[in-house]
């Protein structure tokens, strides 16, 4: 019996974004045989012409892609005609960048937001009807350890809406798939899109922390801080009656059972969970470090924004958007795990 033939590669990518999570897949795609432009600011381009693309992970991989081989333009050309186009911009700057695609691609071009945050898929559609709009989910941490080299350390499965009838998604799971990675495919992308949303509530935490996302989780006052966000955001997502995606092996509220045990007992049963390198940072961390706008609207404002709609409040979401748009590097140190908890009204919970 022979074996079922494997789809035929995209004919090409074009990586709208091409800050951390961007240059990671795109490079990821351009290792895997697949032709891959790269949009994006200058202070990335500079240093990708500079240096080239390196990709690493976790479990030892790695791949550098010379200069002399990366697609690069500072702006959007007029006649690329990608398969597929991946918006990895901030979600801050999706309208504007869905402009810009609907100006340059023929009309019913594929696009999937790999962005964070819910609702950036619908933004780029109202933006850009003319485009065929697809959300997607990227599961994991990126960092930009130096110049041109970017490092994912957690792990996860890339979930993107489609059918995997459909060629040029068929395609990018074998590419994926070559290096390393899964790619899932969902008809609703909602619970998917809010489960990892949840998770993602720890950026903030991680970025007032100062810590490498490893050693953060390992203090238990910050997984407090974690865990209460985490619970507050459920307790908006029953009342609106939207279900939510198990992103990690347990149920959403025996994750949140699991962040506030002591630190021993959390260190013995989360091992899976703790499987982080010591490089992995959060992007918001990132984004402070560098004085760049964070996407603290698209993480705790969502929650925010839902629990409005619904005639409910979320204070410990909006408590922490606020420490993270007050806070300015230099001007005072990181928050200890105390400090947070007490500047989130939780110390004495």
């Amino acid at each position: 019996m022979s074996e079922a033939p494997q789809p035929a590669p995209v004919a090409s990518v074009l990586i709208m974004g091409a800050g951390s999570v961007g240059c990671y897949l795109g490079g990821s795609l351009a290792a895997a045989g697949l032709k891959v432009d790269f949009v994006g600011r200058p202070r990335v381009l500079v240093d990708l012409r500079a240096q080239g693309l390196t990709v690493s992970d976790l479990d030892g991989g790695r791949h550098h892609l010379p200069a002399s081989a990366l697609r690069l333009h500072d702006d959007l050309p007029a006649d690329l005609r990608p398969d597929v186009t991946l918006l990895c911009v901030k979600s801050g700057a999706t309208a504007e960048a869905a402009q810009q695609l609907q100006a340059a691609l023929p009309a019913g071009s594929l696009v999937i937001s790999m962005q964070n945050g819910v609702g950036n898929a619908e933004r780029a559609s109202a933006a850009a009807p003319a485009l065929d709009w697809r959300a997607g989910m990227t599961p994991f941490n990126v960092a930009e350890l130096a110049p041109g080299q970017f490092h994912r350390g957690t792990m996860g499965a890339l979930a993107m809406q489609g059918r995997p009838i459909e060629p040029a998604l068929a395609a990018l799971r074998l590419a994926f798939k070559r290096q390393g990675m899964d790619l899932r495919l969902y008809e609703d992308m909602r619970a998917v899109q809010w489960g990892k949303l949840l998770l993602n509530l720890n950026n903030p935490v991680n970025a007032m922390s100062g810590l490498p996302l490893r050693a953060q989780l390992l203090q238990r006052d910050y997984r407090r801080c974690f865990a209460a966000l985490q619970s507050e955001a459920l307790d908006v997502l029953g009342a609106a009656g939207i279900e939510v995606a198990a992103m990690t092996p347990l149920p959403p509220r025996r994750l949140i059972s699991l962040l506030r045990l002591p630190t021993p007992l959390f260190r013995l049963l989360a091992a899976r969970l703790l499987k982080i390198d010591a490089k992995a940072r959060s992007s918001m961390a990132d984004d402070l470090a560098l004085s760049r706008p964070t996407e603290i609207d698209a993480l705790c404002g969502a929650v925010i924004r839902l629990a409005q709609s619904h005639g409910r409040s979320a204070p410990l979401n909006a408590r922490m958007a606020a420490l993270v748009k007050a806070w300015v590097p230099g001007r005072r140190p990181f928050y200890t795990p105390g400090e947070l908890l007490a500047a989130l009204g939780l110390a004495e919970r």
